[in-house]
This record gives structure tokens, sequence and C-alpha cells, in this order.
């Protein structure tokens, strides 16, 4: 029986959402050395990532994901660490899905916690507690188009977001580092969801995956160092280490 999907999923979009949309097994956001070990325990023939850690743990290496690939699973990436894990590795035949996969693919130097949240711990549902910059800058994008706030306050929004800590960025903190006497219920009637929405997408795409043959397998070299991370980080090394 062939087996479901792996998502690594945490404040991007709910689990109860996700799981009305596709059938899979479910993991926390992904960290050094989940990719090899939710390979090894579950065989899957595709593996999606939207979330994972940024600070709190050392976060998911590249390695591993060529690892996997290397062992025929197809890995997709979308919406947070997915993305910017996606536009990185594009070349080697990770699929990238969403807006925010894309911006990353078109600049190459965008910082990488421009999808970072802080987020409750997985155990009360990993509800993030603040806005990621790419969801900030697409709102008072949005507000300025429809003539919520005006060019310039747009610009010292975005500043000042930008500005910030990503533990920090919520609203009111944005608007009252930018100054601005913008209307805050304006606003947040109009923020703009790209992660969850690029998560959603990645999630329908599944569909299309199941139907692709399984990607040919490719030689992996292993390194020192990697398998230095791995035994460093209490994981089982893979029979072919």
């Amino acid at each position: 029986m062939e087996q479901p999907p792996i998502i690594f999923l945490g404040p991007s979009l709910p689990l109860s959402t996700a799981k009305d949309i596709c059938d899979a097994i479910y993991l926390p956001p992904a960290a050094q050395g989940s990719v090899i070990s939710a390979v090894q325990r579950y065989e899957p023939r595709a593996l999606l990532i939207i979330d994972g850690t940024f600070q709190s743990a050392p976060a998911v290496r590249h390695k591993e994901i060529l690892w996997a690939m290397a062992r025929g699973v197809r890995v997709l990436g979308a919406a947070s660490m997915g993305a910017l894990r996606a536009a990185e590795l594009h070349g080697h035949g990770m699929i990238g899905i969403g807006l925010i996969y894309r911006w990353y693919r078109r600049h190459a130097f965008a910082p990488d916690d421009a999808v970072a949240v802080l987020h409750m711990p997985e155990e009360l549902g990993s509800a993030a507690m603040t806005l990621a910059l790419v969801d900030l800058v697409q709102t008072v994008k949005r507000a300025e188009r429809l003539g919520v706030i005006d060019n310039v306050q747009r610009r010292h929004l975005e500043t000042a977001a930008r500005r910030l800590n990503y533990r920090e960025r919520t609203l009111v903190n944005v608007m009252r580092e930018a100054g601005t006497a913008a209307d805050y219920a304006m606003l947040e009637r109009h923020i703009v969801e790209q992660k969850r929405d690029d998560a959603v997408q990645a999630l329908r795409f599944l569909d299309k995956v199941n139907a692709m043959p399984p990607p040919t397998p490719r030689p992996f070299t292993w390194t020192t160092a990697f398998v230095r991370d791995l035994r460093h980080a209490n994981i089982a090394l893979p029979a072919d280490a």
C-alpha cells in the first residue's frame, strides 16, 4: 500500500484546515534531521515542507533534502521554510509552489526571516502570534491600492515592518514604529495571508504529484560535516551513510 505524503506544518495553516484539504501524515515544523527521520520511518513517495524551525532549533539541512531526493522521494516546499529551501534547491529537483517561493527565487538575497513568525507551542496549535514580513508587505501594498493608505504611509509602514524583529511584527507594533495615523481597523480588515494561501495551494498540488512517476534516484555524496550534524542531533545514520 502506497504511503501518504509527509507534510511538515506549523503556524502557516491550522492543522484542522490542512486535514480537510489533504490526507497525509502531518509532522511539526521541520528541523535538522526531521526529513531523514521521516523518510526512514514512513518511506513516503512525496514530502512537503511548509513550516520549519528558524532559531528555536537548528534548521532543516539542505543536505538531508538532497538525500531524500536521491532516494527517489519527491520533495516540495511552500509558504515558509519550505519556500526558502525550494528556492535554494530548485536546480537540484526540489519543487517550489506559490508566490513566496517565486519571490525567493527572484530575490536571491531576500532575508530568511521574511517568513518567520513567533507562534504558540505545538501543544496549543502552533498558532502564529506575529505577522510574517511577507504578509505585512503584501498587506500595506494592498491597502495602498485600495486607497486605505497613501504612498507615503505605505513606505513608512513597510520600512517599519522590515526594521522590527520577527518576534515583534504585529500590526500594532508596525504602526507604532512607523508613527502613522493610518486607521488600524481598516488595515486589519485588509490583512493578506500569503503564507496561508501558498500552503493551501501546495496541499492541493499534492494530488498532481501523486499522479507523477517517482523521480529518478540521484547519486548522493556523504560529507563529514553532514554526518557530524546528524550525530549532534542524535539522528540514526541511514544504512547508506
